[in-house]
């Protein structure tokens, strides 16, 4: 309930951007796993994080955080042989890099998509 609260769960799955509602819940389900289940650490992207780190970082995740990693998600066109790993990553790094991605769709829309 806390995730889903902090996501704006209802708001997310209304919000149609060409994503179904099966998905969000495959991402609160993860986010719901990793938080719950207690442990020494996580692995993202291949590194051991201590697990109170990494439930932080997924505890501060909003609306905007879980519509930019569906949107990345969206635009990938690379095989991805782990979707667990590969999701868990994008989620803990969103808060990291949700500016610079933005960013950088700005910069490339505002030179004609060069």
């Amino acid at each position: 309930d806390i995730i889903k609260k902090n996501i704006e769960y209802e708001y997310l799955i209304q919000d149609n951007r060409g994503f179904d509602k099966s998905i969000v819940d495959e991402i609160v389900s993860l986010m719901v796993e990793t938080v719950s289940i207690k442990r020494k650490d996580v692995s993202i992207n291949g590194l051991k994080f201590p697990y109170e780190v990494v439930k932080g970082q997924l505890l501060k995740l909003d609306f905007g955080h879980i519509r930019y990693v569906l949107d990345c998600m969206k635009h990938n066109t690379t095989k991805i042989k782990n979707i667990k790993n590969y999701l868990l990553t994008a989620l803990y790094n969103a808060p990291n890099t949700i500016d610079s991605y933005y960013r950088a769709e700005v910069n490339h829309d505002m030179n004609g998509g060069l």
